[in-house]
This record gives C-alpha cells, structure tokens and sequence, in this order.
C-alpha cells in the first residue's frame, strides 16, 4: 500500500512538472511573438522613410498612405520575412541535430552543411550561371556535405555522437575551396561571392522569398510531423527498435530532412552563423527539455535573433555594407567556445 502511495505521488508529481514546463513554454512563446510582431514593425518602418511601429505593420498589409505601402511592400518586406523565415529554420535544423547526432555542439555550422551551401552556391556564381539557380546550388551543395560526411563516417564506423569532429573536417575543406574560387574570381564577382559566403538579407526580392519560403515552410512542417520519431529516437536505440522504429534508417532519413532544412534555409540569406547552434540551448535554459511546443518556441527565438542582429547591421553598427552574419558570428563564437570548454569537462565531473 504504500509502495502504491509513492507511485501515485511520483506520478502525480511529474504531471505537475510536466504542466509547469508546458505553461511556461506558453508564456515564452507569447513572449517571443509579440517581441517579434514589435521588431517587425521596427524593420519596416526604420530607414530614410520613417513611420510608426503601426504605420508599418498596416503598410504591410496594404493600408494607408500610398508611399508608404510602396516602401514597405517592396523594399524593406522581403528582407524582414527573408530573415523570419531563414531564422526560423536554422533554429529548427540546429535543434533537430542536436538531438540526432547527441551532440549539443551538432548544427549546420559545424557539420558541413552551410560550407557545403556555400560552396555550391559560389560554384554556381563561378560559371557565371542565373541568380535563381543559387538557392538550387547551395541545396546541393548542402547534400554534397550531408554525403562526405555520412561516407567518412560509414568508412570509420565512427559513433553518431563523434560526427560534429568529421563535420568540422568537412566545413573546412569545403570553406578552403570556397576561398580558392573567389580568389580567381574577377573583382565584381569576387565581392558578391564574398558577402554571400558570409551570410546576408542584402538586394532580397519577393520571388527568392516566395521560392525559398515555401520550401522552408514545406520542410519545416515535414520535420514537426516527424517529431515523434525524433522522442522515440531520444530514448536509445535499444527501445526505439522496441517501439517499432529502424534507428539506423529513421536517423538517416531525419537527418536528410535537417540537412535539407538547413540548406534551404542558407541559400535563402547565405550562412549565417550560430543562429542554429545557440537558440536550441537558449530555449533549453529558459523551457526545459525539447518538446513539440519548445520546438515552436525555437523556431520564433531564431526569427528575432535574425531579425534583430539585422537591425544592429543596418541602423545600429556604423559600418556600411556589414553582412548580417558577421554579427551572429560575433555573437555566436563566445557561446560555441563556452560550449566546448562545458564538453570537455562532462567527462571529468562524471569520472
């Protein structure tokens, strides 16, 4: 009987910790979507023509004066929602990684993914080819990554925990061959090639926004239905094949499907960095363990940490031309080399 009683506490004791972690998911998700409805407006209504948070938002959406609509709906609209969408599924990819590799250090930028997009991406404008075929190539290029690095792993028969040490062999290979290229390109090609490579919301248009966005969205919806098997993964490859799942087949496809995401998303506004290595760790410090709903929350943290770095870049920091990626790398390097430090030392506080 009291065997009994304590089982019930401790059920009724997790329920009440499960609920706190689901309401304050919901707050902070309240939270970050009204943040980011504020720093939309700010966007589109910061520059040579000014307007208010609201004058901005209803411009959006094709309300009140005539300048302000044309400003808004053509010009400053497709780099904002560039940068939501992209933001949005970086965070996405980097969280799924994370949790698919076991490795709070695994994202797009440290497994090759976004060398890869780069590489594809610049080789496209090396042979001098139409810029719609860019976000083609950098998926490519994504893939041709996801590939190096699955065969170095399959060759070595190395754990999936061990792959971030492989995929930061692969970026930097692809990174050197990047660099190459735009050395021997010509000055006016050298100069686009740079600023892509290094992440920018820069000269967006609606059709990049359209085509991009809509396979963002597409992917991304893809990865939140096969949540699920992600969970059943978390537990062990032990219970997952007790649960009905392949691991080995699930992971690979899962994988795919980031790395897709991922790829997408980089050919949209170029590699930005540690906007899908820092955000999942953010969420995890303010909601708790991963979850269907943490998920969105990571989504929207990414869309205004894009967002807003963004802005530091175009009204804030006083350089001209300054990609919006040097200021998630500035951001980020501090955070990836605490992260580091915390794994090597895991080890140790567990001996």
């Amino acid at each position: 009987m009291t065997a009994l009683t304590l089982d019930t506490a401790a059920r009724a004791a997790a329920g009440t910790s499960a609920a706190r972690r689901r309401a304050r998911t919901a707050a902070w998700s309240l939270l970050a979507a009204a943040l980011l409805v504020l720093l939309t407006g700010v966007a589109l209504g910061t520059g040579q023509v000014k307007m208010s948070v609201w004058d901005a938002l209803r411009a959006l959406v094709g309300v009140g004066d005539a300048g302000n609509v044309l400003v808004v709906q053509e010009f400053r609209a497709p780099r904002v929602v560039s940068a939501l969408i992209a933001g949005a599924g970086l965070a996405v990819a980097g969280s799924m990684l994370q949790r698919l590799f076991r490795n709070p250090l695994a994202s797009p930028d440290t497994i090759g993914v976004t060398g890869g997009a780069s590489f594809g991406a610049v080789l496209m404008l090396a042979t001098g080819a139409s810029q719609e075929l860019i976000p083609l190539a950098a998926l490519g290029g994504g893939l041709l990554a996801a590939l190096l690095l699955g065969g170095f792993a399959w060759r070595s028969r190395m754990a999936v925990t061990r792959l971030v040490l492989v995929g930061l062999a692969v970026q930097q290979g692809l990174a050197a061959a990047v660099n190459l290229m735009i050395v021997r390109f010509p000055a006016e090609l050298a100069a686009s090639a740079m600023q892509w490579t290094t992440g920018s919301l820069y000269g967006r248009n609606w059709t990049e926004v359209w085509i991009g966005g809509t396979a963002i969205a597409v992917t991304a919806a893809v990865a939140v239905l096969c949540h699920r098997r992600v969970a059943v993964l978390d537990l062990g490859d032990d219970s997952a094949g007790g649960l009905g799942l392949n691991p080995n087949r699930d992971r690979l496809l899962l994988l795919l499907l980031t790395i897709a995401l991922a790829s997408l998303a980089a050919a949209l506004t170029g590699p930005v960095a540690f906007v899908a290595l820092a955000v999942p760790h953010l969420v995890r410090l303010l909601a708790g363990p991963p979850t269907l709903g943490t998920l969105g929350l990571t989504a929207l943290t990414g869309a205004v940490l894009l967002l807003s770095s963004d802005l530091l870049v175009l009204h804030v920091i006083p350089v001209h031309g300054l990609p919006v990626g040097a200021v998630t790398a500035t951001l980020g390097a501090p955070w990836l080399l605490v992260l580091m430090i915390r794994q090597g030392r895991l080890p140790q506080r567990s001996n």
